[in-house]
């Protein structure tokens, strides 16, 4: 039997893992109007059992590139949670060769402005990751986070970013990437790091922006950069003080401000492609995934399910 947790609202992060808005917007509704999700522990895999009730969430954090598909369920989102989440949504226009399955940046733009009007202070840019590489050297960055800030200007207030970390997975991406297209890739040193962002800093004040460093807390000595908290009480405090609570740092890794929240995405199950993705083990595995959901039009749920899919013939 799934493992059940105490119930008092929390935070629910979606998601982290994968792109639950972009590829499984249907799924998460019948989560919420069951009032409860399944999901698998990512390090035991053990099924756990969340409530989604509304008295028993605080707050909603989705991670997106591409929430067009959840906007036909806002309504509903609206009435049960009285607005109560805001959007992490990553632009990062980056070619094809990185960014494999993104959604074209003209169409995330209109999306985003869209959400912006509905949802005032609520949508968060994010140019994330930084990638340099012989496609993307720091003039492309400069060049390319100044048009779309500019495109964005008045529509968000944040935008969070970070350098690609550089994990194991990460690296054998990169290293195939550069097999098959011949574009190498470097991890930059503090001095070029802090280089750059003094470059970006005044673009994104100059469109009534302030930068937000995700896990580098070494570039917020810049002047316009603040240390992010992607998810943040204090955050929701201004968005909603009605629901703001005391809640425990809980950082997932070195410099991270996030605030506790329980996660209910499935790592390698977002099949955007993009070859800098820590929550993608396997790009292949991930679009296997998509399709057994498409196909079913239903993620697995039941603990059975559950096993069969995380067994080691799929791992």
């Amino acid at each position: 039997m799934p493992k059940k947790t105490t119930n008092f609202p929390r935070i629910i992060s979606a998601s982290r893992r994968t792109d639950i808005p972009a590829y499984y917007a249907d799924w998460f509704m019948r989560q919420v109007e069951r009032g409860y999700v399944t999901y698998p522990n990512p390090m035991s895999f053990k099924p756990v059992r969340l409530s989604l009730r509304p008295e028993d969430v605080l707050f909603i954090v989705f991670w997106t590139r591409n929430p067009h598909p959840l906007e036909k369920h806002l309504d509903r989102l609206d009435e049960l949670y009285r607005r109560a989440y805001y959007f992490h949504f990553t632009i990062n226009g980056m070619p094809k060769t990185l960014e494999t399955n993104n959604p074209p940046v003209e169409f995330a733009m209109t999306t985003f402005l869209r959400l912006a009007e509905r949802y005032p202070g609520q949508i968060f840019w994010r140019y994330d990751p930084i990638v340099l590489s012989d496609l993307t050297p720091p003039n492309y960055h400069i060049e390319k986070f100044g048009q779309l800030a500019e495109r964005l200007r008045g529509a968000t207030q944040r935008c969070y970013f970070s350098f690609v970390n550089w994990y194991l997975k990460v690296q054998r991406n990169f290293a195939k990437a550069t097999a098959e297209h011949g574009v190498n890739f470097r991890d930059a040193e503090l001095a070029e790091r802090l280089d750059l962002v003094r470059q970006l800093a005044p673009i994104a004040a100059a469109n009534g922006m302030t930068l937000y460093s995700c896990c580098q807390d070494a570039l917020c000595q810049i002047n316009g950069v603040a240390k992010s908290r992607c998810v943040d009480i204090e955050t929701i405090r201004e968005i909603a003080p009605e629901r703001y609570r005391k809640l425990r740092a809980a950082p997932t890794r070195e410099d991270c401000g996030c605030y506790e929240s329980r996660d209910l995405g499935y790592y390698d199950s977002c099949p955007h492609g993009c070859i800098y993705c820590y929550a993608n083990l396997n790009r292949e595995r991930a679009k296997e995934f998509y399709g057994a959901y498409l196909q079913k039009r239903a993620l697995p749920m039941d603990e059975g399910t559950l096993n069969k899919i995380l067994s080691p013939s799929l791992t």
